[in-house]
């Protein structure tokens, strides 16, 4: 894959062809060759998955496409949401899927009608969102990097630790999609996109209302540089309602369970219902930030380091992370759009989630920022990082899909 994009000088038709070939050839062929790379792995997967695994000793490519949390959207796309929260034995909200946005779970049920099942529709639906993910993600990146560089980055996106998530049946690809399309539309100025996107965005999946922090922080951003770049009143006007959109979609699903359940807090109750896995209960109330602050402790003392280093280490990091994005010359070079929703979407993970395995798949919306990692013209440095990409890709898929235990290993 990597000769495809910086090939060696003696082959000059090669290069001469390559080049000249649309974008959205070469996107879908290296996108095409991530997939069969993914695919390789995923079968080795399937062979190393054990009885303790599961996925069993019987594992095929098509159990582990419709494992773990495609279950769930499954589920809600054949039985929709229950009216009655299910309950453990504690009497506590047990998971249900009101933990998962309709939007993908009903678009794969139509897409597989004519394919025979609502898996093949699922798997489908990743598929291609995936592949228009990357050539969105092409042209954001194209308005501040150059061609060859930001061809790299799609293939870092391509080829990533959590590129399986391409050939699942999670929505994470068509949230990906709709979210590109959001910040691209948004570094173009074209702000009434947004009121179709922001929806979209928000019943595929949670995170609608970081891009309502992140229009925020941009409007703001824009505000204070409007020397340089003048602010109409008419784009002023767009950004603040597509920001209150945001926020009203963002909320609008606790309402919709909270109506449907006769229960005004049964979302977030369905939400701190996979916390419980973990700590118990130890909260019966959402409280911003508690997650990260209850899991620097947790986390910390079962691996015998204990409670005080996990909150030392939980304080470094959200340090070491703002400097990232204020200072680090590759991450800058990216413009302030990318900047701006990569912080928007930290701070919303630090107020509400509870990091355990999951949380590697719930950095992907950062993506983006791949594009600082493709900046370097050196063709050692990015083999490397696609090396390193492909090591991490199968480590995940071994740990999430092979070992696949339901406390340490989820996806």
């Amino acid at each position: 894959m990597a000769d495809l994009i910086d090939p060696a000088p003696p082959r000059r038709g090669l290069v001469r062809s390559w080049s000249e070939s649309p974008i959205a050839v070469r996107i879908g062929i290296l996108y095409v060759l991530s997939r069969l790379v993914t695919t390789g792995f995923f079968l080795i997967a399937a062979a190393l998955s054990g009885p303790t695994s599961r996925f069993g000793e019987n594992a095929t490519l098509g159990s582990l496409a419709l494992g773990w949390d495609a279950q769930w959207y499954w589920f809600a796309a054949l039985n929709g949401y229950p009216a009655d929260l299910p309950t453990n034995d504690a009497g506590q909200v047990a998971e249900n899927a009101w933990a998962f946005m309709p939007i993908y779970a009903y678009l794969a049920r139509l897409i597989g009608i004519p394919l025979g099942s609502w898996g093949a529709g699922a798997v489908l639906l990743s598929l291609v969102a995936g592949f228009f993910a990357c050539l969105v993600l092409f042209r954001m990146l194209r308005t501040r990097l150059d061609e060859g560089a930001a061809l790299w980055a799609v293939l870092f996106f391509a080829s990533g630790p959590l590129a399986g998530l391409f050939q699942v049946g999670y929505a994470e690809s068509l949230f990906l999609l709709m979210l590109f399309l959001s910040i691209l539309v948004v570094m173009r100025r074209k702000y009434a996109w947004l009121y179709l996107l922001i929806p979209l965005m928000g019943y595929t999946r949670p995170g609608v209302l970081a891009f309502a922090l992140f229009l925020g922080l941009h409007g703001i951003h824009w505000w204070i540089t409007r020397r340089t770049e003048p602010l109409p009143t008419r784009q002023i006007v767009h950004i603040v309602l597509a920001g209150l959109l945001a926020v009203v979609v963002g909320f609008s699903w606790q309402v919709i369970a909270g109506a449907v359940t006769g229960d005004a807090g049964a979302y977030l109750a369905t939400e701190l219902a996979w916390r419980r896995n973990w700590i118990g209960d130890a909260s019966a109330h959402f409280i911003p930030f508690e997650g990260w602050v209850l899991a620097a402790g947790f986390w910390f003392q079962a691996w015998g380091l204990g409670a005080v280093m996990g909150y030392v280490a939980l304080g470094i990091l959200v340090l070491g992370l703002a400097a990232l994005l204020l200072f680090e010359p590759h991450v800058k070079r990216l413009g302030p759009e990318i900047r701006l929703w990569s912080a928007s979407y930290l701070v919303y993970l630090l107020l509400v989630f509870f990091p355990q395995s999951s949380v590697f798949r719930l950095l992907v919306p950062l993506s983006p920022l791949w594009g600082a990692a493709a900046i370097p013209r050196s063709r050692a440095w990015r083999v490397g990082v696609l090396v390193a990409c492909l090591a991490l890709q199968w480590w995940w898929i071994y740990n999430m899909y092979a070992l696949a235990n339901a406390y340490w290993q989820i996806p």
